[in-house]
């Protein structure tokens, strides 16, 4: 997973799905095989452009991904292996989740050495 790293994303408007997480201590390199698995095939659906992840020590993350339209988040959620690996994550490895869909309207950034354009 490109954990920390920046999508390259287009102008807006697309979709974003945030997902936090609280994980739980149960198996973690199962846990970590999954999710590379879920990103490789998520790069692999139509209309998905990027997607940022983070956890800390404590469990608690945040992947954000990014997707062109609301029917291809629809389709990745419907995807099988995804849905498998959902009802595993709820019994497994999840203290707690939430997911907030949302659409970008506007994106700005900033990166050291590159002039802002205010």
């Amino acid at each position: 997973m490109s954990e920390g790293r920046f999508a390259t994303l287009p102008a807006p408007p697309y979709y974003m799905v945030v997902f936090a997480s609280q994980r739980n201590d149960a198996d973690p390199e199962e846990y970590a095989g999954a999710a590379e698995r879920m990103v490789a095939l998520a790069r692999r659906q139509p209309g998905f452009l990027g997607v940022e992840s983070v956890r800390g020590a404590d469990g608690f993350g945040i992947t954000v991904s990014y997707w062109e339209s609301e029917a291809a988040i629809a389709a990745w959620r419907a995807h099988a292996e995804h849905a498998e690996i959902r009802r595993h994550g709820r019994a497994h490895w999840y203290e707690r989740y939430e997911l907030r869909v949302g659409r970008v309207e506007r994106a700005c950034g900033y990166r050291a050495g590159v002039p802002a354009a205010d």
